[in-house]
């Protein structure tokens, strides 16, 4: 596969090489099992919403002298005294935690044809690991998926003072790989986090992995260049660019 002037390829990890997404469904229904020895089915889906909710709202800061297992852990804690359930020790906290981590890592791999994609790319270009998030946690998704190997660089947001679309991380990418802005494509799940970063650092183009053919929204102004429902698809295009 010729580079066609692409030297470098930035992708994001979740929802786009790995099925964060799916992961999570079924961690969450290994914790309604676990809990369905203590509480009707109704409690047991306002606690696991809770849950999810807090997670979608969550702002963690590492100088906060809590560690991210312990702000989620009190996550489920708040979601079952929410619930109306007396949790007074935190110990079905935890367990619900220990579960729902734990499950959802092991549900977590990158699908043997994209792993064969990449390694076919790393022969014409430079790979590097563009993901959002707190440190550990895409850390430890790294390590379960077992992905160093595929990647040049790998640079997770939650190690730098900024994470995507800030500009900044984007050049401290360019920076590892000795490439240019117009020498790279970003490829992400994210409108809001991969497409508006790469169009704002100047990359070359940026891929829109769209699987659900979700529609853009209204208001919404950043505009993918190319849309795909799998990173497979990537050769493809990667043959246009000139």
């Amino acid at each position: 596969m010729e580079s066609n002037g692409i030297k470098a390829i930035l992708l994001d990890l979740d929802n786009t090489l790995i099925d964060t997404a799916g992961a999570h469904r079924i961690a969450i229904q290994k914790v309604e099992a676990l809990l369905g020895t203590r509480f009707g089915q109704d409690d047991i889906g306002k606690i696991c919403k809770g849950f999810e909710l807090k997670l979608l709202q969550e702002t963690y800061n590492p100088s906060g002298g809590e560690s991210i297992d312990q702000v989620r852990v009190t996550h489920w804690q708040e979601a079952i005294r929410e619930a109306g359930s007396a949790e007074p020790d935190g110990t079905l906290a935890t367990e619900c935690y220990s579960m729902w981590k734990n499950s959802r890592l092991e549900q977590l791999a990158i699908p043997g044809p994209v792993w064969d994609l990449l390694k076919d790319l790393q022969k014409t270009h430079k790979l590097l690991l563009l993901t959002n998030g707190v440190s550990q946690t895409q850390w430890e998704k790294i390590r379960a998926v077992r992905c160093e190997e595929l990647f040049q660089a790998m640079v997770v947001g939650g190690d730098h003072a900024e994470d995507k679309p800030a500009p900044s991380i984007f050049q401290h990418c360019f920076t590892l790989l000795g490439v240019g802005p117009r020498d790279c494509v970003m490829v992400g799940d994210s409108l809001d986090t991969d497409i508006l970063g790469g169009v704002n650092a100047g990359v070359r183009a940026t891929v829109w992995v769209n699987a659900n053919g979700r529609e853009i929204p209204p208001g919404v102004s950043v505009k993918p260049d190319y849309t795909v429902t799998t990173v497979l698809e990537l050769p493809t295009i990667l043959s246009t660019l000139k």
